[in-house]
């Protein structure tokens, strides 16, 4: 397909999906890190109680409070996902 052809369909508002290769699709920024981290009990207990509350993993809710906190200190390269998340959290 020519490129006008899908940016028509596409502005179009119709379904592209079909035109895609999603086997490669990725999310730039998006890559994942993993870190371990040790907390003492009470504050696990504290991050399991609020999780229970919001209805989310504790994993959940470590992410949202470590973006936050990196959106509130002004990280430029803090996600932009995460900042718009946590304007609409507002």
């Amino acid at each position: 397909m020519k490129a006008e052809r899908f940016d028509a369909r596409f502005d179009a508002e119709d379904d592209i999906t079909a035109e895609l290769d999603l086997t490669k699709a990725c999310r730039p920024g998006h890559a994942h890190r993993r870190v371990n981290v040790d907390f003492p009990v009470w504050m696990v207990d504290a991050l399991d109680h609020e999780a229970r509350r919001l209805g989310v993993t504790r994993r959940s809710v470590i992410k949202m409070w470590v973006a936050d906190r990196l959106d509130a200190a002004g990280r430029p390269d803090a996600c932009p996902a995460a900042r718009s998340a946590a304007r609409t959290r507002r």
